[in-house]
């Protein structure tokens, strides 16, 4: 969750001026969403490589490298805004994505070793931490320009600047602290628990940690039990070393979400929903620019965004597990919906674009927590961080192209009618979250009938 909050502040920091920076260097309009897409696909091009090798490595080892390059890539962005290069600074802004792939995969951190029933709650919950960063990191964005323009660098560019240093602070923090490793640990108590269940080596070490955790926290509460992983006790796992396991593999991924029918739900609707929410947030600061806002009040109407992005979280988690992940998934729907209409018709109302924004977070929110738990829900366990890193390059290269046509959209046709394309984006959702509500025998009969 400390993390979150610091990786949700070096994200947010800068994502609020990306498009702004990039219309100062580039000199052109249509360009501008280039900056805020090319971050998104960063984000898409790190989600496969990071799930192969917390698959293999754990959870750490995946999070601590991509802050690492999140924060090479803001320092490449400050170089080539300064210089007034605009391929160097895209490809900066690509690197920098990959701590919003390293912030997407901790709410997957935060899943492993829950239980069923409340996985939607835990995955909120780490979701919702980033509130504390991404609400605060638009507001110091014009503080953090003050000092890097003596530099003769753009002020716009000192978000980056600062989100690189709060990303090295974040890597460190991750490596240092995130033991055991919660994914390893999940996964070795799993095959633990098989007849002929075996571990890596590393997978044993993980357990061993929390072993050693627990005891030491049994010692101190004077209770003296030991071998307990939260509060049930368990017998001790004996590994096997083996090379690693073909379930694992990014092939297994893939095989397990074509097995089931949730699955591709879920990842369908984790992939509509950041696709839409994306394609209006990047353009939201250039249409509030062209209707007279300064970059105060853009701060302020992209921390009502934010703030509906993750302060509800623990709300959407809680709906999740009490009714159901397909109910939240259409409630996201209906909130992305509506959001796509209030901000596509404010024009130079900025207290409705406020407001349109906030629900777009909202629903974002809604469908990110209740589809996450659903796809983890829906595929086993040996397969999750394949198909975990499948889900978030999905959504990733999905946005990426909705924000890569999200400017020209903007400068051909207009704000407008790039809000009423994203809410077309819906409607797949909408069909297939209403035919998976539907009771599996008037499913077997409709099937039939065509």
């Amino acid at each position: 969750m400390v993390s979150q909050m610091l990786g949700g502040l070096g994200v947010a920091t800068a994502v609020t001026l990306a498009a702004v920076l990039a219309k100062e260097v580039s000199g052109s309009e249509a360009l501008s969403g280039l900056a805020s897409t090319s971050a998104v696909i960063g984000t898409a091009l790190v989600s496969l490589p990071l799930a192969s090798l917390m698959a293999s490595r754990g959870r750490r080892a995946g999070l601590t490298l991509a802050y690492v390059i999140g924060a090479a890539g803001g320092a490449v962005v400050v170089a080539g805004a300064g210089l007034g290069n605009f391929p160097l600074l895209l490809l900066g802004t690509t690197a920098f994505g990959a701590a919003s792939s390293a912030n997407l995969q901790a709410r997957y951190a935060a899943a492993d070793l829950a239980e069923p029933g409340q996985r939607a709650r835990a995955i909120s919950l780490v979701v919702w931490a980033t509130t504390v960063g991404a609400v605060l990191g638009p507001n110091i964005a014009a503080p953090a320009g003050d000092t890097v323009t003596w530099l003769g660098v753009p002020a716009t560019a000192g978000a980056f600047a600062w989100g690189a240093a709060v990303f090295l602070l974040t890597a460190v923090l991750v490596h240092v602290l995130l033991r055991p490793d919660p994914l390893l640990t999940a996964r070795a108590l799993a095959e633990a628990d098989e007849p002929d269940g075996t571990v890596t080596a590393a997978e044993a070490e993980a357990v061993a940690e929390a072993d050693a955790d627990a005891a030491a926290a049994a010692s101190a509460a004077g209770s003296g039990e030991t071998g307990t992983v939260g509060t049930s006790p368990r017998p001790p796992v004996v590994a096997k070393l083996r090379p690693g396991s073909a379930d694992r593999s990014l092939r297994a991924g893939f095989a397990a979400v074509a097995a089931s029918a949730h699955a591709r739900l879920a990842l369908v609707t984790i992939a509509v929903a950041h696709t839409a929410m994306v394609s209006i947030m990047v353009m939201t600061p250039v249409d509030l620019g062209r209707h007279g806002a300064g970059i105060e009040l853009i701060g302020v109407v992209i921390s009502a965004h934010i703030v509906g992005m993750y302060a509800f979280s623990p709300v959407m988690g809680w709906l999740a597990d009490r009714f159901g992940r397909l109910a939240v998934i259409l409630f996201s729907v209906v909130l992305l919906a509506c959001a796509a209409a209030l901000a596509g018709t404010a024009g130079g109302h900025h207290t409705q674009s406020g407001v349109g924004l906030f629900l777009l977070g909202l629903g974002w929110s809604a469908g990110l927590v209740s589809g996450s738990a659903l796809l983890t829900d829906s595929v086993p366990q040996p397969a999750r961080a394949a198909v975990q890193g499948l889900s978030d390059l999905t959504m990733n290269a999905a946005a990426g192209a909705g924000g890569a046509l999200s400017g020209l959209v903007v400068a051909q046709a207009g704000y407008g009618w790039l809000s009423a394309l994203a809410a077309a984006l819906l409607v797949p959702v909408l069909v297939l979250t209403l035919r998976g509500m539907l009771p599996p025998a008037a499913v077997t009969a409709d099937t039939a009938r065509k």
